[in-house]
């Protein structure tokens, strides 16, 4: 069989439109996004900082309406919050793969960690993974082939709503495998699982020795491999650990091959990480101890790092304090390269946004330029598309898309006999005064507006309840198919879309079943699956268009919430840009290190 062998670069699989969903957990935040090479953006960087030092203590502020959340623990097969707990995922398990940068930025790759390579059949429906020799847990117990299939058929198999969506082969026989790893493996299930689905599973995802492994989908995909380190398939957890837990221990303290260790976990409060001294790196980590302090919003985030309380902020997003922070001459601030544009999500499935002439009357009244200018002096950077200046496939204007027209917004309202909504977000102080400034704008043309901003776990149950009107969040990701891609917001069998449902589909578990799609989930899946980049644009161009004909929601600025840190901190992903895979950018935290 002819084969595409890679150490680094895109792969080919698939993610289908409802992909890494919520393992995202769909957040919202904003900051000023710039160009990462600007004055005061990244003053003091990694590249000026000399040699790294070891040893040392670092405190990370996360805000609590993002990644400073983890209410459901940090297993990653159970959590609901993956993607917005990435910081406190790499520093415990590491990963499979791991997304690399240019000091300035540019240049972004996933490249394999404690993978070594991987390598994709001619056909793009196998792909052959080989782990690096000699990686143990933080237990002692091997990092293995069997212990990556354990993993991921508990990813895709324990109910969580960050489970991966994968289109996999499940016509391939189960190989014969030792009944104790299928009673451990049982064990960590469900109890009502479903065998005959996890043996169809395992039949598709095999180790084939000790340190290689296969997955064998039934559709190609080309972005499988760019959208694993933002997925729970990424961190591979201890089995053996596990096991001696019990699944509530587990979720508290977990156990991986990362570079740091649990020492003390205060859900959504703190979270005391130590240095594993069996990390697989030599000389890595650089430090000693990490923390993850949880904290209510910007203001208390920058107080509290002020009153040295905290060495690092991930994620400030009010333009206010970061420009406070470039004037500061004991912090560094580095501005990442946008990549999620803000989006109004409209439901299409319920009043009042089932009627397209509604959904215009949005796109009309919806003057983002003026946002931007406002409350984040124009340093956003305004799209169209669901695609933004620091990510692949960037498209900043779409033909014909409806710009802002107030005397439209109002035709189209009296032609309704009036427009009531409801404008829902995540409780975060950006989203705050971004939903205000639209509700000023909406009532000017007529439309009456109610606010309902929610912490983020309320904003996950009003998706997947279906019982919401319009949402303004995040869309986009650095690869599309990733992160909070187009597929989370507007792919048909997402839990967090308002696009219409496939012909013949009552409900989206339904359209899944039976294989329905959109003539949206088509082109999503096509740009998807091919490894032809060129194509894959041309196809992201078309499935642009087809949104904002549709009026599915209108786009607005896009941001890279920005890495504030005081002076002697350093690392990728800190004080040297790497593009957000989610929202925040993805911290190497086996590499930050702190000056003695």
């Amino acid at each position: 069989m002819k084969t595409k062998s890679h150490q680094k670069g895109p792969g080919r699989t698939l993610f289908s439109a409802l992909a890494v969903a919520a393992s995202l957990s769909l957040a919202l935040t904003g900051c000023g996004g710039g160009d990462p090479d600007a004055e005061g953006s990244a003053n003091g960087g990694s590249s000026d900082a000399g040699e790294p030092q070891a040893g040392g203590e670092l405190t990370v502020l996360l805000d609590a309406g993002f990644a400073g959340g983890w209410a459901t623990g940090l297993d990653p097969a159970t959590s609901n919050t993956v993607g917005a707990n990435l910081p406190q995922s790499i520093a415990i398990y590491g990963g499979l793969f791991a997304l690399e940068a240019d000091e300035n930025g540019e240049n972004a790759e996933v490249v394999p960690d404690q993978a070594e390579s991987y390598e994709f059949s001619e056909d793009g429906l196998t792909l052959t993974v080989k782990l690096r020799e000699g990686i143990t847990f933080s237990d002692g117990t091997p990092l293995n082939a069997d212990a990556v299939v354990w993993n991921w058929i508990r990813a895709l198999s324990s109910g969580s709503t960050g489970a991966p969506q994968l289109e996999l082969d499940l016509e391939r026989e189960m190989p014969d495998l030792d009944q104790q790893f299928l009673d451990d493996l049982y064990a960590a299930l469900p109890e009502d699982v479903d065998h005959a689905v996890i043996e169809q599973r395992l039949g598709a995802i095999q180790a084939v020795d000790d340190l290689t492994f296969e997955i064998h989908f039934d559709v190609a995909n080309g972005a499988f491999v760019n959208a694993m380190p933002a997925t729970s398939l990424n961190a591979i957890a201890s089995p053996t650990a596990y096991k001696e837990m019990g699944g509530e221990e587990f979720s508290r303290a977990p156990v991986g091959a990362g570079p740091f260790t649990v020492e003390a976990n205060q859900l959504s409060e703190r979270l005391d990480l130590k240095k594993n001294e069996e990390y697989f790196k030599e000389g890595l980590p650089y430090l000693d101890e990490l923390s993850f302090q949880s904290v209510g919003g910007d203001q208390v985030l920058y107080q509290t790092l002020q009153a040295g309380q905290g060495d690092v902020i991930e994620g400030l997003s009010s333009v206010t304090l970061i420009k406070q922070a470039q004037d500061n001459p004991q912090l560094t601030t580095t501005l990442g390269a946008p990549t999620s544009p803000y989006v109004i999500q409209l439901n299409t499935r319920k009043p009042p946004f089932d009627d397209k002439k509604a959904r215009e009357a949005i796109y009309y009244a919806t003057d983002f330029e003026t946002i931007n200018d406002g409350l984040f002096d124009g340093q956003g950077d305004m799209t169209q598309s669901f695609t933004a200046s620091g990510g692949l496939f960037h498209e900043p204007e779409v033909e014909g898309y409806r710009e802002y027209d107030p005397e439209k917004a109002k035709e189209l309202v009296e032609e309704l006999g009036g427009l009531t909504v409801e404008l829902g977000t995540t409780d975060i102080v950006t989203a705050r005064q971004v939903t205000t400034a639209l509700q000023t704008q909406w009532r000017e043309v007529g439309i009456d507006v109610k606010i309902d901003s929610v912490p983020l776990g309320d904003v996950i149950t009003k998706f997947t309840s279906g019982e919401w009107e319009s949402m303004l969040q995040t869309a986009g990701a650095w690869e599309p198919a990733a992160g909070i891609g187009v597929g989370v917001r507007f792919g048909s069998t997402s839990p967090f879309s308002g696009t219409p449902l496939p012909e013949g589909a009552e409900t989206a578990t339904q359209a899944l079943e039976e294989g329905l799609n959109t003539e949206l989930d088509d082109l999503l899946l096509d740009a998807s699956a091919t490894v032809d980049q060129q194509e894959r644009g041309e196809l992201y161009k078309e499935a642009a268009k087809m949104i904002s004909d549709e009026a599915y929601g209108p786009m607005g600025m896009a941001f890279s919430p920005a890495q504030v840190v005081r002076k002697g901190v350093h690392g990728p992903g800190l004080t040297t840009p790497i593009p957000a895979l989610t929202v925040n950018p993805g911290v190497l935290y086996d590499r930050v290190w702190v000056e003695q």
